[in-house]
């Protein structure tokens, strides 16, 4: 079954390393928007052009911006109607972003009631020098509150943002980072590299901020890797490190090239080959603005890319039987000398990334493609 992900461009402040669509607004334009969004939710009219009848969805995933500046009933309308729509079933993957600064404990009656079973929270860093550095609002005593009052609300499959080579982070502030994620015994944790996108705030002031380097980068990348790796996770794709069975449904559906339609201003889909999305625009969303088409997918050259930034790699019977066996060939050329320098392992059926592939990964796999 396909993935619905539903974008809430909306928060409180911008984070200076965030290059998302969000932005902070007036709740009149909050609300302009949470009607639009359940209009288009039960119509489709927008992505009329791709999407030719409902199917029924197993994941769904709201995601930003910031889902909980919205308030408890918004929340609880987008997900009764989405799962409405979508015949989303019981066992559904039922996703909400939180930041830890929201008002949690207004809005969690309202996720619980609608059937939210994961909170995905945005940490960044333990450490709250770090943590204003990079505008989070609140401290590392109001995430452990968050954490401790989901779970004795029942919500334990809990995600962890972590953020690696930010400003003033050295090897004894990750550790405290790592040691809390550990010690807060949260089942997932995404851990993303910092990359200093264009317009951002960073960006802009490059010179005001002690950023680590490269190679201190690096090494924080196999800092988070080992600890987490001993304490019992599953490091299942490149950024993503899960406990057995804590692993993204929804985000695997991406690295899958499962099919999955995104709702909402920057909003992506992939619908039976097609790539479309919504530009980013919320005025033109709420006025009825239609999905565009971006390109044709699924293609060998993405197959390949997005499979091997999975632990369990990418199996070349599925490759052959599924774009021929000419794709083979550079694969086979290529693999005994990636397979000697550390980067890959395979045994002539399985290709998988390792770690010093990992961080070198954009390079390996041009080299299939």
């Amino acid at each position: 079954m396909p993935g619905i992900y539903i974008h809430i461009p909306f928060c409180k402040s911008k984070c200076p390393y965030c290059d998302f669509y969000s932005y902070r607004c007036k709740s009149e334009e909050m609300s302009l928007y949470v009607d639009s969004l359940l209009n288009e939710i039960n119509t489709l009219s927008r992505v009329s052009d791709f999407v030719k009848e409902p199917f029924k969805a197993d994941t769904l995933y709201l995601g930003g911006g910031t889902p909980s500046v919205l308030s408890g009933e918004e929340l609880f309308r987008i997900i009764t109607t989405a799962k409405e729509k979508f015949s989303v079933p019981d066992n559904a993957e039922i996703t909400v972003e939180c930041n830890p600064n929201s008002d949690i404990e207004g809005i969690l009656p309202y996720l619980l009631k609608a059937g939210v079973n994961r909170i995905s929270l945005g940490l960044q860093s333990a450490v709250d020098k770090e943590r204003k550095t990079l505008g989070r609002q609140s401290d590392k005593k109001r995430v452990k509150e968050v954490i401790e009052l989901l779970k004795s609300n029942g919500t334990t499959n809990i995600s962890l943002d972590v953020m690696l080579g930010i400003p003033y982070q050295t090897e004894e502030s990750l550790k405290e980072t790592l040691d809390f994620v550990i010690e807060s015994g949260v089942p997932h944790i995404s851990a993303y590299m910092l990359k200093i996108e264009d317009g951002t705030h960073f960006h802009k002031n490059l010179d005001k901020y002690d950023f680590p380097d490269e190679e201190a980068t690096i090494e924080f990348y196999n800092q988070c890797a080992d600890t987490l790796e001993k304490s019992g996770f599953i490091h299942y794709e490149i950024s993503n490190f899960a406990k057995a069975g804590f692993e993204s449904r929804h985000n695997t559906k991406y690295w899958e090239l499962e099919n999955y339609l995104g709702i909402g201003p920057g909003a992506h889909s992939y619908i039976d080959g097609k790539r479309f999305y919504f530009e980013s625009d919320t005025d033109g969303f709420i006025n009825g603005k239609k999905a565009v088409f971006d390109d044709f997918g699924g293609n060998a050259e993405e197959y390949i890319m997005l499979k091997l930034r999975l632990k369990k790699g990418l199996l070349l019977s599925e490759l052959k039987t599924l774009y021929g066996e000419k794709q083979l060939i550079k694969i086979k050329e290529k693999a005994p000398f990636l397979k000697e320098q550390g980067l890959i392992s395979f045994d002539g059926e399985r290709i998988a990334l390792t770690r010093k592939g990992y961080l070198l990964s954009n390079s390996v796999i041009c080299e299939f493609i």
